[in-house]
């Protein structure tokens, strides 16, 4: 189980916002780097970038920050989401050196594109799945679709994609305790990794998360919780680390 700290992007700042509300930030630090700096140091073995100015841009906003993280960690895997909608962002960001592309938006509006992706670049797409309720969130979290979360998913298994990265919105930001139920679901209903996102709050999280990864759940992104010291991301990991070593985990 890996605990994949995230680094939001807003403005050059990293931050966490409430449930998706550019209006709702709080910004934890000017220097994302720096930041990234202080995860690693703390053992994080991916980190979990996201642009939210170019979520809502439909666009790459705070690329340059992104590529100097990628830089400046050429050992930890980044995975990146916000505002990627063409093969020439994805591209970019890898030749950067980012590992992972992290799709939403443009995966529910064109999933034709999303396996054309995998074609071009396998093993580096991740299809960023978004729901309330069971249904899927486009546009920076500002729509909701008529499209289920497992049958997007379902249909992404079969173009290719390396994971799912599934966020409960009405959870993320709020520090309410991870929706294990709706993971799980999702997790059991198809063979390629999940990863937990939206509401880790504390070490019971930690523990409900790791329990259930067998499932198929590979990893969770833990943000505010980090940002605000409810979770040890350290503490987390070599919890994680001590279950598999005694035979405990997946």
């Amino acid at each position: 189980m890996l605990f994949i700290p995230a680094i939001d992007l807003k403005d050059g700042n990293c931050v966490r916002l409430r449930q998706g509300r550019m209006e709702e930030t709080t910004v934890f630090s000017n220097s994302p780097v720096d930041m990234a700096q202080q995860w690693v140091d703390e053992g994080a073995r991916r980190l979990h970038l996201v642009d939210l100015n170019g979520a809502f841009a439909g666009k790459p906003v705070n690329g340059a920050v992104i590529e100097a993280i990628a830089q400046r960690f050429p050992d930890t895997p980044v995975q990146i989401g916000g505002g990627i909608r063409d093969i020439a962002t994805v591209e970019a960001y890898l030749n950067a050196g980012v590992q992972y592309c992290i799709i939403g938006t443009k995966a529910v509006e064109d999933p034709v594109f999303i396996g054309e992706l995998c074609q071009k670049f396998p093993e580096h797409i991740i299809v960023g799945i978004d729901a309330k309720n069971g249904m899927v969130a486009t546009e920076g979290w500002a729509e909701v679709s008529s499209v289920s979360a497992i049958h997007l998913a379902k249909q992404f298994e079969e173009a290719g994609v390396s994971a799912i990265v599934y966020t409960d919105i009405a959870r993320d930001g709020m520090m309410q305790g991870v929706n294990i139920e709706a993971t799980v679901e999702l997790a059991s209903r198809i063979s390629i990794p999940v990863i937990a996102s939206g509401g880790m709050t504390n070490q019971d999280d930690v523990q409900a998360v790791c329990a259930v990864e067998s499932t198929g759940i590979m990893g969770a992104i833990l943000g505010r919780s980090i940002y605000e010291g409810t979770i040890n991301l350290a503490k987390a990991q070599r919890y994680a680390d001590g279950l598999l070593a005694n035979g405990l985990g997946a």
